[in-house]
């Protein structure tokens, strides 16, 4: 390898990337990597990301929108049924069916749970208590994410809730779902910096040149991928619902990516994003959208 190469700073902020998330081989030309967690492409875009110019460097209006997001840290396996995970066996009430597809009556399979109570503490301010849960039908005779269509936030073929655990936890038996996924424990977070998308900072009353939302653009502005809170990476516009019950706007808590810690893809890699109301904190809901 060119020595001028390995002496760059991205190569070496790449590098370090590598040398803490892939087991590394080098033989002769070579380099085999044995993945510990998530996918080849989520590497890339995180490593990507970890060479970013500093904010420092971003124009000065824009940093009034900068918001914290957090990214989660997996690993193989279930864990306990009151964990953060990425699919697996969730948190149900007391003699509780495992909750079904309001279209075809088949078992759901869990997308993703989060343990409010243990999120970083602003987030748990923001969300308050319990379990956040996110089931999604993926079944596909009939297929209901398209004949109910699942994109908008409310669907049938979805259910997505905050429940409040009860003391002990009863056995759950897990249906046989075609459809399901390895599951992932949520283990941490790592929070970083991120910001709008030109459209919604025009909606905060912050206007900049096409130049300057291009440069944001590249430099991974909002961020892709799974995600705690942050601003969205919205594909058609800005999609926030409103609360059902005071129609106040719904604010992020979780952004799910097509391909990233789920091998799902939301249409033709769109990317869906969990809502909650600021007031009624059990109001939540999900909505998707691709290109």
């Amino acid at each position: 390898m060119d020595s001028s190469v390995s002496t760059l700073p991205g190569f070496q902020a790449v590098n370090q990337m590598l040398s803490e998330h892939y087991s590394i081989i080098v033989k002769d030309d070579s380099i085999a990597m044995t993945r510990r967690w998530g996918s080849i492409s989520s590497f890339f875009k995180t490593a990507f990301h970890a060479t970013r110019p500093p904010s420092k460097l971003l124009p000065e209006p824009l940093l009034s929108l900068r918001r914290s997001t957090w990214l989660p840290r997996i690993v193989d396996g279930d864990g306990p049924h009151d964990a953060s995970k990425f699919a697996g066996t969730p948190w149900l009430r007391q003699d509780e069916r495992w909750p079904e597809c309001q279209h075809c009556g088949e078992p759901m399979p869990l997308f993703l749970q989060l343990n409010l109570d243990t999120l970083p503490e602003p987030m748990q301010r923001q969300c308050g208590t319990g379990f956040l849960q996110f089931f999604y039908c993926t079944n596909t005779e009939p297929h209901c994410e398209t004949e109910c269509q699942a994109f908008f936030p409310f669907s049938k073929s979805q259910l997505v809730r905050v429940i409040h655990p009860e003391s002990g936890h009863p056995s759950i038996e897990v249906p046989d779902i075609p459809l399901s996924f390895p599951p992932k424990q949520i283990v941490g977070w790592e929070e970083s910096d991120d910001y709008p998308h030109w459209e919604e900072a025009n909606a905060q009353g912050l206007e900049l040149d096409d130049n300057t939302w291009e440069v944001l653009t590249e430099q991974g502005f909002p961020r892709p991928n799974d995600k705690l809170a942050g601003w969205p990476h919205w594909i058609q516009g800005i999609e926030y619902p409103a609360c059902p019950v005071c129609q106040e706007k719904m604010t992020l808590v979780f952004q799910l990516d097509s391909n990233d810690h789920l091998p799902y893809m939301f249409g033709d890699l769109g990317c869906g994003h969990i809502t909650q109301c600021p007031t009624h904190k059990t109001q939540v809901a999900f909505g998707w959208a691709c290109s």
